[in-house]
């Protein structure tokens, strides 16, 4: 049997947002996943069905700005990472049963994933397992020539252009939703030089990744521009004390197209290996 209840979720800040869980009687561990950027927690409910199925409990959590969330950013509600980092996802986290015995995993995909690897190092002792989907660092040199030449243009261009405009209207440009320009600037920083951090907040972000310890399950698709292999691989070296054990999926294997979003509506092949990595 699986408890399908949304747990509401409500920051020191004042953001509220929904939860969205699939949590089976027995759980055998329970993951907090983030989703990629721009895409509401729901669209990975096939996903944690599918998971759930296994055993493992499963809490999607809901980007501010997105889905649930009570928020929309505008030029008079802005946020970063910090954002994220220090009230968001410490809120999605006291929401789930506290469990003294089942697993605790953090994973997510793409930006979520980064985000995720982030958060776990900020909380070393409460994660041993990460999981990561088509995920990666966005720094240009860690992506093949001649597409990593651009980007540099592009980590410049965004943070502008959602200065000007108030937001960054991400459909538009085939990327992401509608996004909050400081969570561009911090994102696009790492683009330019590799290195995690979140503007306002004082604590080493790249520090605390160093600190995780336990194993780190990441998988790229076969044709996945937007997160090659050397940006995953870029990404685990980040986190030395983790076993990283990193697969590149084809289309033939995912029963799908081997890109970066085709994967969520038919999760099969990916719940598979990652529930095989916990086993």
């Amino acid at each position: 049997m699986i408890d399908a209840s949304p747990l509401p979720v409500q920051t020191g800040d004042g953001h509220r947002f929904e939860l969205l869980a699939r949590v089976p009687t027995q759980p055998r561990a329970r993951l907090l996943w983030l989703p990629a950027l721009g895409v509401a927690a729901r669209h990975y409910l096939p996903f944690a069905d599918a998971l759930a199925a296994r055993g493992i409990a499963v809490y999607l959590h809901e980007w501010r700005g997105n889905g649930s969330s009570s928020l929309r950013p505008s030029r008079t509600q802005d946020w970063g990472y910090r954002e994220i980092l220090e009230h968001d996802l410490p809120a999605s986290l006291a929401q789930m049963p506290e469990d003294a015995v089942t697993p605790l995993i953090i994973g997510g995909h793409s930006l979520g994933g980064q985000l995720a690897c982030c958060f776990g190092g900020l909380h070393p002792q409460r994660f041993a397992r990460v999981w990561l989907v088509a995920s990666g660092t966005p720094y240009w040199r860690t992506f093949p020539a001649p597409r990593g030449w651009a980007l540099p243009l592009v980590y410049r261009f965004l943070p502008w252009l959602a200065q000007r405009q108030g937001v960054l209207h991400g459909k538009k440009l085939g990327f992401g939703g509608t996004e909050a320009r400081g969570l561009i600037r911090d994102w696009s920083r790492v683009g330019l030089n590799n290195h995690y951090a979140a503007a306002g907040m004082a604590t080493d972000l790249e520090a605390g990744m160093r600190t995780l310890q336990g194993q780190a399950t990441a998988m790229v698709m076969d044709h996945d521009w937007l997160a090659p292999p050397s940006s995953m691989q870029a990404l685990l070296a980040k986190m030395p004390g983790m076993r990283a054990q990193l697969r590149v999926l084809s289309a033939q294997a995912l029963g799908t197209r081997a890109d970066h979003f085709a994967w969520m509506k038919t999760p099969e092949a990916v719940v598979e290996r990652l529930f095989h990595s916990f086993e």
